[in-house]
């Protein structure tokens, strides 16, 4: 077990339990480790880690207390402090989960079409795959053909904003040239397989797992869109928090432990192991080691790409809840017309994400918590447009994207 000092030494309170709801995905690597390796028991809770299927029951069980807290898509508190969606509960997160783990897959056929058109050998990066992919929207559309279907995994997710970053980069409108739709993350390789949507947008293990059964190709990951987003945070009812604030202090110290203990690479093959049982993930083992090791099968001829740091559970302060990237990510609300910008907005964005929390909670410890509560986006780890974000000017930043949506309430989950 890590060593990481508890900021709440001495006598051990009583067991506090604390429910938390979560989707079967790879980034809550870091809930299953604090809940099986000991680290919530260190700080004398008792993790019950419930299972969903849909990003939209989350939200509705932690709303209904039926969740304490939460695995979260990092636009949900945003949005729930935008009440934006159909059932808008105001939660905040004091600790992200990770980095990393998503990707773009196409489905074979589709892909096989660019190549065909766009002289695709397979070695190419994820922009020239965007390329190609316009080639064959321009052309259907030409022919008078039925516009792509892509799948996200929710509105108001990362999966949706990076899908669109991406196709956007290469001159696709997401609202006007294809078909952007939900679906859950279990059910889209589903989804591929009887041809409902053409690609999709979501966490591991359900990229690799489409193009193992031969109906996927994967043509870009998160890395390649933008490395330093954040995916999953830990959302917290204001409820619960308020009548439990030492258990919330513990169970951020339980977390921070455990996300330090999942990024060390000698214990992969026991997280992989403990990830792959039918409570948590229900895949193999080994499917669930080698995106811990960044080794993605990407395509079913067999072609293998090594992506470094493609999922991030520690370093690089990949759990601080940096008030930039909520900024970020509202921008992203802003440019396809999901809420208008105003200077109300800003102050509700910057109460989802809490890292005067985070930094109260753990400073003095062995982690490393920055001083600072904001920053310049993309500066070192670059966005795939070039650009940078400043969040001192929002409305220039959004304005410098050609393709953006005008602003309109009604959003469709």
């Amino acid at each position: 077990m890590d060593d990481t000092p508890s900021t709440r030494s001495g006598r051990r309170a009583p067991e506090r339990l604390v429910r938390v709801g979560f989707i079967p995905l790879v980034d809550m690597a870091v809930l299953v480790a604090a809940a099986e390796q000991g680290f919530a028991e260190r700080e004398g809770i008792r993790l019950q880690l419930m299972k969903d299927v849909s990003w939209s029951n989350i939200r509705d069980r932690l709303a209904f207390r039926q969740f304490d807290v939460a695995h979260m898509l990092s636009p949900m508190p945003i949005a729930s402090q935008l009440h934006l969606g159909s059932n808008p509960y105001c939660c905040f997160t004091p600790f992200a989960l990770g980095r990393g783990g998503n990707a773009i897959t196409l489905s074979l056929d589709l892909y096989r079409e660019m190549q065909a058109l766009a002289g695709l050998d397979g070695s190419e990066g994820a922009l020239a795959n965007a390329l190609a992919l316009k080639q064959v929207v321009e052309r259907r559309r030409v022919a008078g053909r039925k516009p792509l279907v892509f799948a996200m995994t929710y509105p108001f997710s990362s999966h949706n904003y990076e899908f669109r970053f991406w196709l956007a980069a290469a001159g696709i409108n997401p609202d006007t040239d294809v078909t952007m739709t939900v679906v859950p993350p279990p059910l889209t390789v589903d989804a591929m397989t009887t041809r409902a949507i053409d690609g999709f947008c979501v966490n591991a293990p359900w990229n690799m797992i489409a193009v193992e059964k031969g109906i996927g190709r994967m043509v870009a990951t998160k890395a390649d869109i933008w490395p330093s987003a954040p995916e999953k945070v830990l959302g917290v009812s204001p409820e619960w928090a308020e009548e439990n604030p030492e258990t919330l202090s513990r169970l951020v110290v339980a977390l921070d432990a455990a996300a330090r203990w999942c990024d060390t690479r000698e214990n992969h093959a026991a997280l992989a192991d403990m990830m792959s049982d039918q409570t948590y993930l229900g895949v193999p083992s080994g499917l669930i080691l080698r995106l811990f090791s960044g080794r993605l099968t990407i395509d079913p001829d067999g072609r293998v790409r090594h992506v470094e740091n493609y999922l991030r559970f520690y370093g690089q302060a990949a759990n601080f809840p940096w008030t930039s990237q909520a900024l970020w990510i509202y921008s992203q609300m802003v440019r396809w017309g999901q809420v208008a910008h105003s200077e109300a907005n800003l102050a509700q964005v910057k109460a989802a994400y809490r890292p005067d929390l985070y930094r109260d909670i753990l400073a003095g410890s062995g982690t490393s918590v920055p001083l600072v509560d904001s920053r310049v986006e993309g500066l070192e780890e670059t966005f795939i447009d070039g650009r940078s974000f400043s969040p001192d000017d929002i409305p220039a930043y959004v304005e410098g994207f050609p393709i953006r949506t005008a602003a309109n309430a009604a959003v469709d989950e």
